[in-house]
């Protein structure tokens, strides 16, 4: 049996069977393509499978060996990747320049960093491994763009369609590019340094050769702009990195914009944090305990058992230990069936974390079913669970060696959990207004009861609503 058998065959006990056959047959029988910064979403998509099932079999994958986990900075405006790491931790800066857009970005993990997955050399090498050796159009496909970039299959075409010229130009060498320059605005980039320069195309044509010359410089990415006639130009490049450069002369115009304006679903880090999955393979190992990343909104749940001191008193250690102990099972099924997280447990309590207000709002009335019919089974009320909700922004952190979260959102969520009562769903107005939400309640004729409260650490009144 050979290595890549044997890791497959330890895949399979740990992730869904029919992602793994898909996941093993791209491997053997896919373009290298295919296999460089894997949109997970997207396979899934292309083949049919569920996209939590799948985003765990690539995890697991990753953590054998199989694949390399990659943690990309996106360009909200281009879909460029401007900075890619094996770790989360590398993420640091407080800002991040992108130089095809000309604006900087403070960077989030909602929609500005991506994690991919890209087939390990020791599986299968391919052309993505060696990315000086890709050729141009591949380099934008495989290394520049991201995975939420929607390419098309002809990506070559496409860029014929806004490029006058361009050049592969080796570490140390020089070359000049003779053109005619159009009227309007021309953007030479390379997508190696992610240096560039815009030229302003303006004025009365002229027949008198243009020159204007660009240094590739490792230390700092060139980037300026300049204001040249529509007619002939003469650029003169200089590589002076280690690195090929890539250099390239693009009308900036509709078809360009037009490219760089068509996205599709990706896996963003947020997700990936709140993934049960995730959080039970690299729970020590995603942040560094100096990081600080903003989610622009994170949906929080937290829960507790009411009386649960009364409970231990009443049955007894040994009959309430195995209840709680059923109830947390269960709370960490439905939470992970929602495609959530659960961060921690504090007592009797539960904080998890859900990318959007909708799963969270689902988890709470099934956590709420499912302690009804536990209930239910033993003819008495000793499961009561207490369950609030609240979405907001927040700080992803590592507190106590372990990935968790910070700010007034967690605070809030804690706060309005405190407010229910036994069996009682309390939420926030962001929960109620989110029209997925909104959807679920209207469907099981759930209609939320509102009233002010006022949270402690809060400084105003805040609107909570009961969901009956």
């Amino acid at each position: 049996m050979s290595e890549s058998e044997a890791l497959f065959n330890v895949l399979r006990q740990s992730a869904d069977a029919d992602c793994v056959v898909a996941i093993e047959r791209a491997v053997g029988e896919a373009p290298d393509r295919d296999l460089c910064r894997i949109n997970a979403l997207a396979f899934a998509a292309k083949h049919g499978l569920d996209e939590e099932r799948t985003i765990a079999a690539f995890l697991h994958a990753a953590r054998l060996g199989l694949f390399e986990l990659s943690w990309n900075v996106i360009c909200p405006g281009c879909g460029g990747v401007l900075d890619a790491s094996a770790t989360l931790k590398t993420v640091n800066r407080e800002e991040y320049a992108c130089t095809l857009c000309a604006t900087d970005y403070k960077p989030t993990l909602d929609e500005m960093v991506e994690v991919t997955f890209t087939v390990s050399p020791r599986l299968r090498r391919i052309a993505g491994h060696d990315p000086d050796s890709l050729p141009e159009v591949e380099y934008y496909r495989q290394i520049f763009w991201s995975s939420g970039a929607d390419l098309p299959e002809d990506l070559a075409g496409k860029l014929a369609e806004f490029t006058i010229d361009s050049i592969e130009l080796p570490p140390g060498e020089k070359a000049v590019l003779s053109v005619q320059l159009p009227e309007g605005y021309v953007i030479v980039f390379d997508p190696v340094t992610h240096g560039r320069q815009i030229i302003a195309v303006k004025g009365e044509p002229t027949r008198d050769r243009q020159a204007l010359s660009m240094v590739f410089n490792k230390v700092r990415a060139p980037e300026g702009g300049v204001e040249l006639h529509p007619g002939p130009l003469r650029l003169a490049l200089e590589n002076r990195t280690d690195r090929r450069v890539l250099p390239t002369l693009w009308v900036a115009g509709d078809a360009l914009h037009d490219l760089l304006a068509k996205r599709r679903p990706f896996l963003t880090a947020k997700r990936l944090l709140t993934n049960q999955t995730f959080r039970d393979i690299y729970q020590t190992d995603t942040l560094d305990p100096n990081q600080r990343l903003k989610i622009t909104s994170l949906t929080f749940l937290f829960t507790d058992l009411k009386g649960s001191t009364a409970l231990y008193e009443r049955v007894g250690d040994l009959v309430a230990y195995d209840l709680v102990r059923e109830h947390f099972r269960v709370l960490n099924e439905i939470v992970a069936a929602e495609a959530g997280a659960v961060v921690k447990t504090i007592g009797d309590a539960v904080m998890a974390t859900f990318a959007t207000p909708d799963r969270a709002l689902a988890a709470a009335l099934r956590m709420r079913e499912a302690m009804g019919r536990i209930n239910a089974e033993r003819k008495n009320e000793d499961l009561l669970l207490k369950i609030g909700i609240h979405e907001g922004p927040c700080l992803a952190v590592t507190l106590n060696n372990s990935q968790d979260y910070f700010g007034q959102t967690v605070n809030v969520a804690a706060r309005v959990q405190g407010l229910a009562s036994s069996r009682a769903i309390f939420v926030t107005k962001p929960v109620v207004d989110d029209p997925r939400s909104a959807k679920i309640l209207e469907d099981l004729s759930l209609q939320p009861s509102a009233q002010r409260a006022a949270l402690r650490g809060v400084a105003d009144e805040t609107v909570v609503y009961e969901i009956p």
